[in-house]
């Protein structure tokens, strides 16, 4: 295909404003009342964006959100005029690179594709790996639980999307990112929907619940866990995916947190072992395409 000039070497900056869906301009805060459930008020953001390539079919470009604690890091493939846009946290140890052909799958299909490197992957983003009792001691101490802050970075990168392309955003998640992906479209309704691909919830609740613990540890806890939220993504379809076999997150654990979502609902077993594959792509574009009438 023809690649299109893309000016000053292949790169193009653009600052723009963002904020999450379910924000104002108030002071950044966050609660968790008495059930668990976390409501986030976060700060504005702003992005630098360089496109990195563009021909016929599609654009993909790097945009850093600049927040208040630290950069995000997101690459973004979209066709022209996009039906949706599919906003994808990764498991871990997944790379920018092993995407680059289910960017133009999903640009072909006419949907729009983000990735988003969470803090604390191990990717471009910094932080550190998911840590509930250094979350905890923040929470007891009234400041920012990195895990909160993620869920503001997955909700202003929606605001971003949906002020950008004017479509619906689904959170999609592999493995961890799944779990990332099940919160905050609980916590912002701003989401159109929920997309889980071999993914489970933590355990953390259970383990405290096993301890004996109450009160805030429990609270706290009960915040992290997907299942806390599921529930509420309804009228919001869920849809989930999951191997038979899958060696790392037992597909039992799968259907289990998917037994606490509310209609509409749909558990689908793919092929493959855990994460993301052509199959899923597959699949979930089929599904797609009920909705918004497009198919690869």
């Amino acid at each position: 295909m023809r690649v299109l000039p893309v000016a000053a070497g292949l790169a193009v900056l653009v600052v723009l404003a963002a904020c999450a869906g379910c924000t104002s301009s108030a002071t950044p805060s966050y609660s968790v009342d008495n059930n668990g459930v976390l409501s986030v008020t976060c700060a504005p953001v702003t992005t630098n964006e360089t496109v990195i390539f563009a021909n016929e079919t599609y654009t993909e470009s790097k945009i850093i959100l600049h927040t208040q604690t630290g950069d995000v890091v997101t690459y973004l493939s979209y066709p022209e005029h996009p039906k949706a846009v599919m906003l994808y946290l990764p498991g871990a140890g997944e790379k920018i690179s092993g995407h680059a052909e289910r960017m133009v799958t999903y640009a072909e299909a006419g949907y729009a594709f983000m990735f988003l490197d969470y803090r604390g992957r191990g990717g471009e983003t910094a932080g550190y790996p998911l840590n509930p009792q250094t979350d905890y001691a923040l929470f007891e101490n009234k400041e920012w639980p990195e895990y909160y802050l993620t869920i503001c970075d997955i909700s202003s990168a929606q605001a971003l999307l949906a002020g950008r392309f004017g479509v619906p955003v689904y959170a999609v998640g592999g493995s961890n990112g799944g779990r990332y992906a099940a919160v905050a479209a609980g916590v912002d309704k701003n989401f159109a929907g929920y997309v889980g691909i071999s993914t489970a919830d933590w355990g953390i609740k259970d383990a405290v619940l096993a301890q004996g613990g109450s009160g805030d540890v429990l609270r706290f806890a009960t915040s992290l866990e997907p299942s806390t939220y599921l529930p509420t993504i309804s009228p919001r379809p869920v849809w989930m995916f999951h191997n038979a076999t899958d060696p790392i997150i037992p597909f039992a654990d799968g259907q289990a947190l998917f037994a606490t979502a509310s209609q509409p609902k749909i558990f689908t077993e793919f092929d493959g072992d855990h994460g993301i594959n052509p199959d899923v792509d597959t699949r979930l574009i089929a599904l797609l395409a009920q909705i918004y009438g497009t198919q690869a």
